[in-house]
């Protein structure tokens, strides 16, 4: 019984998978009726609401949306990285129980608030001192979303520094050299499939956000110049516009179709994790 109901539990998920993908495929295909393939995925004008000439194109959403994934990315990763090697290598059993739950705290934070913080802090702080009339921009989603990975990244790189054998540490110590070099020289590498899966899944936590880089981009349509520019990306032109299209439109179906979209990249990128960390699963045993 215990065994058919954890069985029953993975096809579920399994079965929910494909429920949402086939959805937003059923709702997203009626777009190309009206809309080719090739301007929907290679033009950068999205203007679906125009009444003489509406555009469909995702480009400038789907640069977008890289540009403060890539940015958080450059943001967490150092710092999640050696966060997780302090709480492994070099924190004290009593820090590591206070500094923990302080991380897994930072994750239950909701990402509205985050977004408000945003604004009224990070915003105001980014135009003073880059000179700006205003701090909605990627370089300020880019922060947020470096700040909701954080968690992710120090969680799994954690446990992947800390299931380095041993044996491996009082080797590198046992040739005189010190405990530094053999964290950065010994350890740290022989985690990289480990920590290199965390970077993945926190990059799906920040490519999949929605509510921070609606609130604190800018939300400008146009094709992204830089950092210092609004911008817009797949999750918040969804979240913007589908509560207010009217139904069985062509603007109606290419909201799921950008949501397919988001879909495949957010699946890929976690399938990528996956198999990197059962790649360090195999290495480990």
């Amino acid at each position: 019984m215990i065994e058919l109901f954890f069985f029953a539990n993975g096809v579920l998920a399994i079965i929910v998978l494909i429920g949402i993908f086939y959805l937003l495929l059923s709702e997203g295909l009626p777009t190309f009726r009206e809309v080719s393939i090739k301007e929907f995925l290679t033009s950068t004008r999205w203007n679906p609401v125009s009444y003489s000439n509406p555009e469909y194109g995702i480009v400038s959403m789907i640069v977008s949306t890289l540009m403060v994934t890539i940015g958080a990315l450059t943001f967490s990763v150092p710092l999640g990285i050696a966060c997780a090697a302090y709480l492994a290598e070099v924190a004290k059993p009593k820090e590591r129980e206070i500094l923990k739950p302080i991380i897994e705290i930072l994750a239950s934070i909701p990402s509205v608030v985050i977004g408000f913080l945003g604004i009224v802090m990070v915003g105001p702080v980014i135009a003073r001192v880059f000179n700006l009339s205003n701090g909605l921009n990627a370089i300020n989603g880019s922060i947020l979303l470096g700040v909701m990975a954080l968690p992710t990244i120090i969680s799994i790189s954690e446990d992947a520094i800390s299931s380095v054998p041993e044996d491996y540490k009082q080797a590198s110590l046992a040739l005189g050299i010190n405990r530094w070099h053999t964290l950065i020289n010994v350890t740290l590498p022989a985690a990289l499939s480990g920590i290199t899966a965390a970077v993945m899944l926190g990059m799906g936590r920040a490519i999949g956000e929605t509510m921070a880089v609606l609130m604190a981009t800018g939300n400008a349509p146009a094709f992204p110049k830089s950092f210092f520019g609004s911008i817009r990306t797949l999750t918040a032109t969804i979240a913007i516009e589908l509560g207010e299209v009217p139904y069985n439109t062509t603007h109606y179906y290419s909201l799921f179709a950008v949501g397919a979209v988001l879909f495949v990249m957010t699946f890929a990128i976690n399938l990528i994790s996956d198999i990197v960390l059962h790649k360090y699963g195999e290495g480990e045993n």
